[in-house]
């Protein structure tokens, strides 16, 4: 039709295209008419669910604030909680710390008490204890005790110093612990060693031992350690050593001095140190020696009876560490108990470190408590859950360590009393000991040292028959420590000197009634110092000195 006429052509393909418009749109009516209809419904829903889901946000930030009022009043509830946790914590904590102070409490009571008065008689004291220190050394015990109970503690009463009623100098100057201490580093136990050690301990001028038994040289020996340089004068080069130890703050030890101490030493012992800028200088010899802060002297001497010059006594702080009979008693007495009992002894060795090292914890201890105590905050004291399980800790152990303290002194009694046996062995090796150092009166010759005697005297319990029972062992230990020592010296002695010592040995056992006589103080005096009569002449001047004959 196109070839024909293409206006009919362009007409016809209207047509068709029209009669196809009309069959589709004829189906798709309907479904657009559907589809309309579903939108406008979709949007009505759409409308109501916009309802809808405003009603479930305002519900939800209802839901919200309810949780977060719930959030609020949990963490409230927490806190309260935590605070009322805290408070009773605290609580807890208070009552253990005033339970765990509670002992402390009397003991301090009584510390204030006393510290109060000590305020007071601090000056009397003091001036008591100084005096020890300064001038009781070169003396005895039996002089000391005298010194200071009978003079100088009656002229500080008569003067109106105050002072505390029945004060003991070494009291003053060394507490329990401190002797303890002492103890484990060797010191013997007796008395007069406890003194000498407060005085060497408190000495400001450099200590001279007289240490014929070297007790006090072991026991410095322990206290200082193996690092002290111990030097005699008649060494070589023995200034040299000593310059070393000054420059560079050793602890020296010079030991076996004579009655002369060389000259060189005068300025160190005078403690002439003269300050070069921040250091300060000493002239030994010929040369100017730094002093350490560090060094520490000590003189010894094996004389029993030295006789220094008045310098000397000013330059040093002469101390008597001669073993008196009661201590060298309680000395041979262990080591008998050693050889006849060793268990027995060996327990008793153990029971005295132990009780020593209770005294040493209990004053740590003490110290730790007090000085953990002052160092807390008292604001934040009870927060401080370290510092009351510490005190707890440290009550609990210083109640054990006091109940077994109090079982080891009931134990040490036991064995005391088993050990008691013993002592008339261990008196009469006292007795006889200081007999032989008196005998350098009658001839300086004359010397035995501690450790020969105790050479002999184990040799005299090694030869002594055994027994079954203790009483005739004992008297027969006695019999040949006796025998034994005599034949020792008197083989060392000279005839007319020998005599002597027997009438020594023979008082002796009167005085202490091994021997069955009669004894008097004063018919001995009368012997030792009887009037002179020399109008009878003597009939016996072959034997007998004329002295002698005209004092019977």
């Amino acid at each position: 039709m196109k070839g024909k006429s293409l206006a009919a052509a362009f007409l016809a393909s209207w047509v068709v295209n029209i009669v196809a418009y009309n069959k589709i749109f004829k189906k798709v009516k309907p479904l657009k008419e559907a589809a309309d209809a579903a939108q406008a419904e979709a949007d009505a829903k759409q409308q109501e669910l916009a309802v809808v889901m405003e009603k479930v946000r305002q519900i939800n930030e209802k839901v919200d604030g309810l949780k977060q009022q719930l959030q609020d009043a949990e963490d409230a509830k927490k806190r309260v909680e935590d605070e009322a946790q805290s408070l009773q914590d605290q609580l807890d904590l208070a009552n253990r710390l005033v339970n765990g102070l509670s002992d402390e409490n009397a003991r301090w009571k009584n510390n204030v008490i006393q510290y109060k008065e000590e305020r007071v008689t601090m000056i009397g004291d003091a001036l008591v204890s100084a005096a020890f220190v300064s001038y009781i050394g070169p003396f005895s015990f039996r002089f000391r005790n005298r010194l200071w109970r009978e003079t100088w503690i009656p002229d500080i009463v008569e003067k109106q110093i105050p002072i505390t009623g029945g004060i003991d100098p070494l009291e003053v100057l060394a507490n329990a612990a401190d002797q303890a201490i002492w103890k484990t580093e060797g010191l013997p136990a007796d008395r007069v060693s406890l003194e000498n050690a407060a005085v060497v301990v408190s000495c400001n001028r450099y200590p001279l031992i007289i240490d014929p038994q070297l007790q006090g040289q072991k026991w410095i020996k322990g206290r200082e350690g193996s690092e002290m340089i111990t030097i005699q004068l008649s060494q070589k080069n023995w200034l040299k050593k000593v310059e070393m130890a000054v420059s560079n703050g050793n602890v020296l030890m010079i030991e076996s001095i004579g009655q002369e101490i060389d000259a060189i030493l005068d300025p160190l012992l005078s403690r002439q140190f003269v300050k070069k800028g921040k250091n300060f200088m000493v002239r030994l010899g010929s040369e100017d020696v730094e002093i350490a802060p560090s060094f520490k002297l000590y003189l010894q001497t094996k004389l029993i009876n030295p006789h220094y010059k008045p310098e000397t006594a000013a330059q040093c702080t002469i101390i008597n560490f001669i073993v008196t009979e009661a201590g060298l008693e309680d000395q041979l007495l262990a080591m008998v108990v050693k050889v006849e009992k060793p268990d027995l002894e060996q327990t008793k060795e153990e029971l005295v470190n132990k009780q020593n090292e209770y005294k040493i914890t209990l004053a740590r201890l003490e110290s730790d408590l007090l000085q953990n105590l002052s160092d807390a905050d008292p604001a934040t004291i009870l927060q401080n859950k370290e510092l009351i399980e510490s005190l707890e800790v440290t009550k609990t152990t210083s109640i054990e360590i006091q109940l077994q303290q109090k079982k080891a002194v009931e134990t040490e009694a036991n064995i005391n009393t088993l050990r008691e046996v013993y002592r008339r062995v261990a008196a009469e090796g006292a007795m006889l000991y200081f007999l032989l150092i008196q005998l350098c009166i009658v001839d300086h010759m004359y010397q035995y040292s501690l450790e020969s005697f105790t050479t002999f005297f184990f040799k005299a319990i090694e030869k002594t028959e055994t027994f079954d029972d203790e009483e005739p062992r004992v008297l027969a230990l006695r019999e040949m420590i006796r025998m034994t020592i005599y034949q020792w010296v008197s083989r060392g002695l000279f005839e007319k000197h020998k005599q002597i010592f027997r009438c020594q040995l023979t008082f002796r056992l009167m005085q202490k009634q091994i021997l069955q006589v009669d004894y008097s103080e004063k018919e001995m005096y009368f012997l030792l110092n009887a009037p002179v009569r020399t109008d009878v002449p003597n009939p016996l001047k072959e034997w007998l000195p004329d002295i002698a004959w005209y004092t019977m």
